[in-house]
């Protein structure tokens, strides 16, 4: 990988030569990384990276997820593994969840659902460089980072540390979310991690054959269009998402999933990483 922008690199820099553990190096048994940002909260990050994952098993890979967002994890309760406990192997590495034929790793499996992280930059970095060195993936075709919103340290030491093949930018309709998603294509450009594609959740709600905007439509097509950025799924709003969500059922286990939305992001996403 290229070494970053130079605005950036005067932060990378004394970092990497101070602490040898945020030396970029794969993670073992690991083909494929893959993050998942946004540049805000509440366009359904999480909800994408998790029907992702398991639209990527259905085609037959060994997937693992990895929750990033250390203080907001949401991979739990989305996979339907709350109250679930991190084991430690013989070898002394921490063993993901298992669910749904998903490895799983999450600070929600480690602190209870209601109690703050309150965490400074080093201790974060300790979280993360624990979540990809120190945890026994096993052998992975795909391992799916969900990233926390914005452009903060979590991304930027995810990239210091390993190798990302690409990232997946998740945006609603509207300008005031594509504000933001602007940024977190910035970011994944100065960190020379390749963009995938775009993701419009919540793009229409079809009612009676008729697309509805839920969402003053904006600026999302043009923008991609001049930066040649591929818009690789168009998420309908469907309350069954929402309902399968809770449930703890992500909604291409919980319906038809080979003919979803979800299904042509994994197919996409697999052709563009050889997977």
């Amino acid at each position: 990988m290229d070494q970053p922008s130079p605005d950036l690199w005067g932060v990378i820099a004394p970092l990497t030569m101070n602490n040898p553990f945020l030396q970029q190096a794969p993670i073992p048994g690991v083909k494929k990384i893959i993050a998942v940002g946004s540049g805000k909260g509440g366009v359904g990050k999480s909800t994408i990276a998790v029907n992702l994952g398991l639209s990527l098993k259905r085609l037959g890979l060994k997937v693992g997820l990895l929750d990033a967002d250390v203080y907001g994890p949401s991979l739990p309760r989305l996979m339907g593994a709350l109250n679930q406990k991190v084991e430690i192997s013989e070898a002394g590495k921490m063993l993901p969840v298992k669910r749904l034929g998903v490895s799983l790793m999450s600070i929600g499996f480690v602190v209870d659902e209601n109690q703050a992280v309150v965490w400074r930059g080093p201790m974060l970095f300790k979280a993360m460089d624990q979540f990809f060195r120190d945890t026994d993936w096993g052998e992975l075709d795909v391992l799916v980072v969900d990233l926390p919103p914005g452009t903060g340290d979590v991304p930027l030491t995810m990239a210091q540390k390993v190798p990302v093949a690409g990232a997946v930018v998740v945006c609603t309709p509207q300008n005031l979310a594509l504000a933001d998603a602007k940024k977190a294509f910035d970011m994944f450009d100065r960190i020379n991690v390749p963009v995938l594609g775009a993701v419009e959740n919540m793009a229409y709600l079809e009612k009676d054959g008729e697309k509805i905007q839920l969402f003053p439509r904006g600026e999302l097509n043009s923008y991609l269009d001049l930066k040649r950025i591929k818009k690789i799924a168009e998420i309908p709003f469907d309350p069954a998402v929402g309902l399968s969500s809770e449930a703890g059922i992500p909604y291409v286990e919980s319906q038809d999933g080979a003919n979803s939305p979800f299904n042509e992001m994994a197919q996409e996403i697999k052709t563009r990483l050889e997977l």
